[in-house]
């Protein structure tokens, strides 16, 4: 019989659903309405087609994404009150004892979870990145990244699940605070290693040989104080025509990475400005600020789990009929989501604060009229909508819309 958590569960459950299919359903009768014309603010620099290529790209992604949701959340009842959890448990706890078993037992549920994703990676990949010209990316490399990113998940993911196991079996009722000491120091070394020994299995990085941009990129650099180990160019190419720049690294091991695809399209003085942005985040502490936050969440919801990790009523609602602290992990990140979902308009929010606030750095210590023309090419390029839906871009969008942000940075 359900019990009074099982009921709150089915309810947040279908809260979600119906409001993602609502905003979705939004953004999908906005951008259709829009469709016909260019907005008049971009008229003189988007070509209708261009518009038109964004509108029914983003209708594509959209209708896409109703179906990944209705994946999601039929496996997420299999595994829960279908019996999923249960028979996995079923079959390990007969075989392996303890950690081995805890190991065993979430690794499936990733295993599983996994398949059931591939058809749709794959859809995502080769049927709508191709369909609007931005896959470059063969089955062999697609194959390859899959088998390279399986391997680290094992050789990575496995010792640090034990350690979590672990401290959660031997640390007694603080276990929770030990395990996320843990896991904020875990993130930390990933931040230090990722640019140097993990991005590169991926992609090749080269350095910037273009010495004119170099030149004017490192005077940038010297007027805003900052001071990486290298500007890079990364092969974006090879995967996907979008483009981008990013900074990766944490202290001395910070990198100024461009997409080769990003170089390919804009000006120098278009290229300084999205790097001047860049630098805003990093000079208004954005990059540390987050980490702090998602630190802070991660320690509260720690701290909830160590108050469930041994309520019956937890493990009886969500359809097991056993309980140990791995399936107790791992109901906990399945069915986390669902009463978390109402707070991604505040992250979504804090984040085009952040947005803005980089906007007006570059401004200031590049050029606003740059930054403006390399926005609207990366619209263009990257064939994201104009004309998204108010609400739906106020509850997810991380950055603010083109029309909003361009007006501010003309009156900055």
């Amino acid at each position: 019989m359900p019990n009074t958590f099982s009921l709150s569960f089915i309810v947040a459950l279908l809260l979600m659903c119906g409001c993602r299919l609502w905003l979705t359903q939004r953004q999908m009768n906005c951008v259709m309405a829009h469709r016909a014309a260019v907005p008049a603010d971009f008229a003189d620099r988007i070509d209708l087609g261009a518009h038109q290529r964004a509108a029914d790209y983003t209708l594509a992604r959209s209708r896409f994404g109703r179906l990944c949701l209705v994946v999601e959340v039929c496996l997420l009842l299999l595994l829960t009150f279908g019996g999923g959890l249960q028979a996995i448990h079923d079959f390990w706890s007969p075989r392996l004892d303890d950690l081995a078993y805890g190991v065993a037992v979430i690794l499936s549920v990733v295993l599983i979870s996994a398949v059931v994703d591939l058809p749709l990676t794959i859809h995502r990949q080769f049927v709508i990145e191709e369909r609007f010209g931005f896959n470059r990316m063969t089955p062999a490399l697609f194959l390859a990244d899959l088998a390279k990113q399986a391997v680290l998940g094992l050789v990575i993911g496995t010792p640090a699940l034990l350690a979590v196991l672990w401290l959660m079996e031997r640390m007694g009722p603080w276990w929770w605070f030990y395990v996320w000491l843990f896991w904020c120091a875990f993130n930390l070394v990933l931040l230090q290693v990722y640019p140097t020994w993990i991005a590169p299995l991926f992609n090749k990085f080269s350095a910037l040989d273009d010495d004119t941009l170099r030149a004017r990129i490192e005077a940038l650099l010297a007027r805003c104080g900052f001071a990486s180990s290298g500007l890079f160019v990364m092969d974006g190419s090879k995967r996907s025509s979008h483009g981008n720049a990013y900074f990766t690294g944490f202290g001395r091991s910070k990198r100024i990475v461009f997409f080769d695809t990003l170089l390919a399209r804009l000006q120098p003085r278009e290229i300084e400005a999205v790097l001047a942005h860049e630098l805003g985040h990093f000079q208004h502490r954005h990059v540390v600020k987050r980490m702090i936050l998602l630190f802070a969440i991660s320690l509260a919801l720690l701290a909830l789990l160590g108050q469930l990790i041994n309520a019956e009523w937890f493990f009886r609602g969500l359809g097991l009929l056993d309980e140990n602290t791995a399936l107790g992990l791992l109901l906990f990140f399945l069915v986390g989501p669902v009463f978390t979902f109402l707070l991604t308009p505040l992250l979504s929010l804090l984040s085009r604060r952040d947005e803005y606030e980089a906007d007006r750095y570059a401004a200031t210590n590049a050029s606003a009229d740059g930054l403006v023309a390399a926005l609207v090419k990366l619209y263009e390029d990257n064939a994201a909508t104009l004309t998204p839906d108010p609400l739906h871009s106020l509850f997810y969008d991380s950055h603010p819309p083109a029309a909003l942000r361009i007006a501010r940075l003309q009156t900055t």
